[in-house]
């Protein structure tokens, strides 16, 4: 089984050395890579003397120079050979590519091989039925599904007067139970500056200002899932063909992500956030609609989390087997990765009540969608240190995740809780609540020490 996301950091001085070790980077690193997402290879020319310090600071005595280790542990910005239990490791065995890629397969368990062509090879999609493990690499598909998604927003211009409320309560709902704690502190600072972004009447801002607003400062200045988002390709979620899987891949695993995160008081309003969400910003319009039909048919409030996952489970198998006949119908499928009833039993066994005929156990189904889209969905983050975001303070998972002490209101108030952007839980409303005042005692700082300014200079005056 794969682990998540490595670095190999290579100090090199030797250009002779250099093609092969780019012959393993093309593997990995890239909108080409035949496996993006698993290992990051960083090349560092220690010979120049901007990357002195560095290289000291990482005991680099000899070239090349190869180390192994997570993210986490580079950015700590030294490495010391000496220290016991280091996590950081020197590759003794990698002088050509044949014998780095054996190394890497070795550590790793991995059967990469230099002759792995994109979209080509069935093993390079790494896809394994019956090992669940492999939904932690789908939490970068997520985040690149969170960018991808706010970009189309943003670029489309579809933040409107009547479709606000819909985003906060979105934003709210993410910002709270994102799996990914890069998108859940970026939703928050969207949140805190939204206002200001999309004034509540949009209808009385004129059509430049609109335009300006979307196109400078959102882009220009918020990244909400941190600034290497989105990377440009697909890891979990990448299809045997280009066009296939990706994007709606990612959203299905966001959405169920969610349903499975939100509390119990929370159930129905994180419903209807994910309903507004589609129907107001998904660019499919059949998709669209049939989605809207679905949650139309929704009669009885969801009370609880058990409620909500099931209803989006069930959702979304019947949305495959729609496709799975427009697909055949039309050969539009992906071979690789057809449209079935999910999940398969070689994947969840005890969802079956039985062998011959779908007949679904909704405990052991429940169980499976928490596990699934919960806690192994975010075990790379959590294993391998990739929620550390530089000079940025952290959010924990546990203050995230739960919501214990939610605020819940009425279904009927659903509007007025989008616009007090309180929606989620205490954590949502509190970080709100703090940046507005960080905002403005920053503001009034300024302000005194503009005036303070102003007096010194009229006293020289």
């Amino acid at each position: 089984m794969l682990k998540a996301l490595q670095v190999l950091t290579l100090s090199l001085l030797r250009d002779n050395l250099q093609p092969h070790y780019e012959k393993v980077a093309r593997l990995f690193n890239g909108p080409n890579a035949v496996y993006p997402g698993i290992i990051l290879m960083a090349r560092v020319d220690c010979a120049a003397k901007v990357n002195t310090d560095l290289c000291n600071k990482f005991s680099v005595t000899y070239y090349p120079m190869l180390l192994w280790g997570p993210p986490i542990k580079f950015i700590a910005g030294q490495w010391d050979p000496k220290e016991k239990n280091n996590e950081i490791l020197p590759i003794d065995d990698g002088r050509t590519a044949e014998r780095l890629l054996n190394w890497i397969n070795k550590r790793i368990g991995s059967p990469f091989s230099l002759d792995d062509e994109k979209y080509e090879n069935d093993n390079a999609l790494l896809r394994n039925a019956s090992d669940p493990a492999q939904i932690s690499r789908a939490i970068y598909d997520v985040e690149e599904t969170t960018a991808n998604a706010f970009d189309i927003i943003v670029e489309n211009k579809m933040i409107r007067s009547e479709t606000r409320a819909s985003l906060i309560k979105f934003f709210q709902l993410s910002a709270a139970h994102h799996p990914s704690k890069r998108c859940r502190r970026g939703t928050a600072e969207l949140l805190v500056n939204f206002d200001d972004l999309w004034p509540k009447d949009l209808s009385s801002i004129s059509l430049d200002a609109a335009k300006k607003s979307h196109e400078n400062n959102t882009t220009k200045h918020f990244w909400i899932c941190g600034k290497q988002i989105p990377r440009g390709y697909w890891t979990f979620c990448r299809g045997s063909k280009p066009e296939t899987r990706g994007f709606s891949c990612g959203l299905w695993v966001l959405l169920h992500s969610l349903s499975v995160r939100a509390e119990d008081g929370e159930s129905h309003v994180a419903f209807t956030s994910i309903c507004e969400f589609i129907q107001n910003f998904f660019v499919c319009d059949e998709c669209r609609r049939h989605f809207g039909e679905m949650c139309s048919s929704v009669s009885v409030p969801f009370n609880t989390t058990r409620s909500l996952a099931l209803w989006l489970w069930t959702t979304h198998n019947k949305v495959n087997v729609r496709l799975m006949k427009e697909e055949k119908d039309l050969g539009t499928g992906d071979p690789k990765f057809p449209k079935m009833i999910w999940p398969p039993k070689q994947l969840c066994p005890s969802c079956y009540r039985s062998q011959s005929k779908v007949d679904w156990n909704d405990d052991e189904v429940f169980k499976f969608l928490v596990k699934y889209y919960g806690e192994t969905l975010v075990s790379s983050y959590k294993k391998d240190g990739l929620v550390k975001i530089e000079n940025e303070e952290s959010i924990s998972d546990d203050a995230t995740s739960s919501t214990a002490h939610a605020v819940v209101v009425p279904l009927g108030a659903a509007l007025a809780i989008a616009l007090a952007s309180c929606a989620f839980g205490a954590l949502a409303c509190f970080w709100r609540t703090q940046q507005k005042n960080r905002k403005q005692r920053k503001n009034w700082s300024k302000v005194k020490t503009e005036m303070r300014s102003g007096a010194e200079d009229d006293w020289d005056a």
